[in-house]
């Protein structure tokens, strides 16, 4: 049974029946049998070019593409389909689906993050384009996804200087880290954090240098404590402060 259907498929692959290969590839896409369709909406491209056909062949082998997960193949057809087709009724999806292909391929945290990046981008762009889409809140959601995967990776880079006592390093990464996501669930340990590394930073420098550093240790501090008065590390913090206030005295 499986020897005739492999056979059957593969007569298929060499008739020139157009049209039977057309009704047999879309066959295949509502089986799922993503495989066996990719092929001959491959070949299908070229033959209806210029036709009416062209249009579902196009889309069919985007999600195709889609179907066997390879996401960066499926992302470029299906937005070289929108572009190709701005105006059809599967303009949006496609549109949604070339975004989504990104947030698939988008890794964990610890790896680079560029697919999260494009994704985001995507994603953005979809919202201005089709900003009437029920499609809107599941977007939404799943940026806030993405762009916390994005702040993860930054906090968990700028611990990684901390641990690693590269303190004017880590001091620097927290601090893009809060600019570049202020409304970060990681935002009161990043300012503290950025606070203890800058002390640290400062009592690990030359002479010269300390007075300077302490007194921008003082600074972290009252950012800190006017944002999180009530903070877990508040009482840390006070310490730090004054050691440094004291550090600051001995070298006035």
């Amino acid at each position: 049974m499986v020897w005739t259907s492999c056979s059957r498929y593969q007569k298929l692959l060499k008739s020139s029946d157009y049209n039977l290969k057309y009704k047999k590839a879309k066959e295949y896409v509502d089986k799922k049998d993503y495989v066996r369709a990719l092929p001959l909406y491959e070949e299908l491209i070229t033959v209806f070019r210029g036709t009416a056909r062209m249009e579902d062949c196009l889309f069919y082998f985007a999600y195709c593409n889609y179907g066997i997960e390879d996401y960066v193949l499926a992302s470029y057809h299906f937005k070289n389909f929108y572009k190709t087709f701005p105006k059809s009724d599967k303009a949006e999806e496609a549109m949604y689906l070339n975004a989504y292909c990104y947030y698939l391929d988008s890794p964990k945290f610890s790896l680079d993050q560029s697919s999260t990046v494009d994704a985001i981008n995507e994603f953005q762009l979809f919202v201005t384009m089709f900003p009437l889409s029920t499609r809107i809140p599941e977007v939404n959601e799943i940026i806030d996804k993405l762009r916390l995967k994005l702040q993860t990776k930054a906090f968990e880079n700028a611990k990684l200087y901390f641990h690693m006592a590269e303190y004017k390093a880590a001091v620097t990464s927290f601090g893009t880290m809060i600019r570049e996501f202020p409304e970060s669930k990681y935002r009161e340990e990043a300012q503290f954090l950025m606070l203890k590394a800058q002390y640290l930073l400062a009592k690990n420098s030359i002479v010269e240098r300390q007075k300077e550093r302490y007194e921008e240790a003082i600074k972290f501090y009252y950012t800190f404590v006017d944002s999180y008065g009530g903070s877990k590390w508040l009482r840390e913090a006070e310490s730090i402060f004054e050691n440094c206030r004291r550090s600051v005295k001995t070298k006035a």
